[in-house]
């Protein structure tokens, strides 16, 4: 690939990339505030006044922790807990350890239209991912698009007894040479990979040059819908273990990416992905019958 600086189209939001997606029927066989908020250390300061400070922290970054809220709202810690639990008690904050702290939830439509969409697929993944886990003992991800990469949203690696990594969440993956980011991207059209391909020129972080190839892209792509699950480049570290992963599709358009991650030197103990692959697509179409149903419940339209 030429070292020539494109002319750069600008990014796609993730509404633009789940507009145009590959049919989820190639898949499953069936149709399927900008600055901190600052609280004031006034006596006056009504509860209602910190947990509205303390919800509109949370919405601004994925995962939250007492000492980040503390930095954001100015807020004690001690009664950053409790607000933190009163919440975690209504439904408005998750707090699992496999998201690195606290989370909002989609609950939070029901109070106002900022909710981004991605910790609803998260949310109803939550509970696949964990029977996937202990079933087969191997660590599961769910994966959501950012930009020019999949970012970890969910991981049962501290679940896992037999983990290749420690930890997971929140690292950031190649769209062309991780399990999970190839899943998605053979989940959208032709034309949104090649932009997105335009606009990583440039950005070696992820992945080689050569890993965003077109003629490479291309070949990749059409393996991963030809058999209908994606695998980690080959050449990617850790070589000791590897990732399967499939796309999570809600009302025809991709969400997410799961995956599960082994060691290769295990593979002879199973034979092949076939087991691995049916129970990753089972889980995916749950997820995002899941992922509708709670759209629909609380009233919340994913864009």
């Amino acid at each position: 690939m030429s070292d020539a600086t494109p002319v750069m189209a600008p990014p796609l939001s993730n509404r633009e990339l789940r507009a145009d997606s590959v049919d989820s029927t190639e898949w499953f066989g069936t149709a399927v505030l900008d600055s901190p908020v600052v609280v004031g250390k006034s006596s006056e300061i009504r509860s209602a006044s910190r947990i509205l400070a303390v919800l509109q922290a949370m919405n601004r970054e994925p995962y939250s922790t007492i000492q980040s809220l503390h930095e954001a709202t100015g807020l004690p810690k001690p009664t950053l807990v409790r607000m933190l639990k009163t919440l975690e008690a209504g439904g408005f904050v998750s707090n699992d350890r496999r998201q690195a702290g606290y989370q909002i939830t989609s609950l939070v439509t029901s109070l106002s239209n900022g909710f981004h969409g991605d910790p609803l697929v998260v949310e109803a993944g939550r509970a696949w991912a964990m029977k996937l886990n202990s079933e087969y003992k191997w660590p599961v991800a769910i994966g959501v698009f950012d930009g020019e990469a999949m970012v970890v949203r969910f991981s049962t690696v501290h679940d896992s007894p037999v983990s290749p990594f420690h930890a997971t969440i929140n690292m950031r993956l190649s769209l062309f040479t991780r399990a999970l980011g190839r899943a998605y991207l053979a989940a959208i059209s032709d034309d949104q990979i090649a932009e997105l391909i335009a606009n990583a020129r440039g950005s070696d972080e992820l992945e080689p040059p050569s890993a965003r190839d077109p003629a490479f892209v291309e070949r990749m792509v059409r393996t991963v819908r030809e058999r209908g699950y994606a695998m980690r480049d080959a050449h990617v570290e850790p070589r000791s273990s590897d990732t399967i992963a499939v796309p999570i599709f809600s009302r025809g358009t991709v969400q997410a990416s799961i995956g599960i991650t082994y060691f290769r030197s295990a593979m002879n103990s199973f034979g092949s992905h076939t087991k691995f692959v049916a129970a990753l697509k089972h889980a995916a179409e749950g997820i995002g019958a899941e992922v509708d149903r709670l759209q629909i419940a609380r009233g919340y339209q994913n864009s």
